[in-house]
């Protein structure tokens, strides 16, 4: 079971699992996924879609062996629009997820993601660093949200044995991508002629890993033999915002201007995954450099329109 399925991640995810010969139940609530996005397994007899919501109790679906549990929000006007939302999502889904686990005997992959490291005063970020969230900020239900998902899982396993595992998602990017991600509102911005915004100085540094190699090291998460522990998943190589803007452009053969924009509350200044375990445990590293992760990204805004809307 995928939950959160007909997402960017979820449906590339979805694909994925179909083409390794998997059997697979998507569940999401289409609140932010998208319909279209399942298209392709129309007719496809090993491929179920439930139009459903985590925050619900999910006592009558079927046992499962696998839940890669990745429903929730992940666009800040998201969280902004609906905080408690974002909150219950993060913990009442993740209870659910775990309570259909221990019920089956599934092991769960929870997808968790950078900003459990919040405003980091490491740097990069290890898996062993727990962070410097403001739990009162503006961004405080999704990271907090999905810390104590964290906890969720680690106190399912040791109350009730459950195979919880935990991937530490950094920026991901690629076709069907998230409204409103940076990469994303960048793309669609030199496609429409209109200028790229920054906001602030734009000197704030993520790291950018193509949903192809994101969607590897899940697979690798889960099928690993024991849990490895917390792991980072995401691309080690460092730009700034500004950087980016310059690389879509380049991807784009664009001209336009790069505006500025006041900076958001509690915007992380640096961000960039120590992925050392994942290398040594799960034998995983991104291949797609950013150039041609744009490249192919572009390509398929051009050409396919539900991709343009996200």
């Amino acid at each position: 079971m995928v939950t959160g399925g007909a997402g960017f991640l979820g449906s590339h995810l979805c694909a994925r699992l179909r083409r390794d010969g998997d059997r697979v139940l998507c569940l999401d609530d289409l609140s932010s996924g998208r319909r279209e996005h399942l298209l392709r397994f129309d007719g496809d007899d090993d491929f179920s879609f439930l139009a459903r919501d985590v925050r619900e109790p999910l006592v009558d679906l079927p046992d499962v062996d696998r839940i890669y549990h990745l429903a929730c929000p992940g666009a800040w006007s998201a969280w902004q629009q609906d905080p408690i939302g974002t909150l219950r999502t993060c913990f009442l889904g993740t209870l659910h997820a775990l309570e259909l686990a221990a019920r089956g005997g599934a092991r769960l992959l929870l997808a968790s993601t950078a900003e459990v490291y919040g405003d980091p005063e490491v740097h990069p970020q290890p898996e062993a660093y727990r962070g410097a969230v403001d739990p009162l900020g503006p961004r405080a239900c999704y990271d907090e949200g999905k810390r104590v998902a964290e906890t969720l899982c680690a106190t399912f396993r040791r109350c009730h044995g459950v195979d919880a595992r935990v991937a530490r998602i950094f920026n991901t990017y690629g076709p069907r991508m998230a409204a409103e991600g940076v990469i994303d509102a960048f793309v669609r911005r030199c496609l429409d002629d209109r200028a790229l915004t920054v906001f602030g100085e734009g000197e704030q540094t993520r790291t950018f890993c193509f949903v192809d190699d994101m969607v590897e090291g899940l697979i690798r998460l889960m099928a690993h033999p024991e849990d490895p522990g917390p792991i980072n998943l995401g691309h080690p190589e460092e730009i700034t915002i500004v950087e980016l803007a310059h690389a879509v452009k380049r991807a784009t053969a664009s001209f336009l201007i790069v505006e500025r924009a006041p900076a958001r509350t509690d915007d992380p200044s640096r961000r960039c995954p120590e992925v050392s375990r994942a290398r040594e445990r799960l034998g995983w590293s991104p291949r797609v450099g950013l150039d041609e992760g744009l490249r192919r990204t572009v390509e398929a805004y051009r050409t396919d329109a539900p991709g343009r809307e996200g």
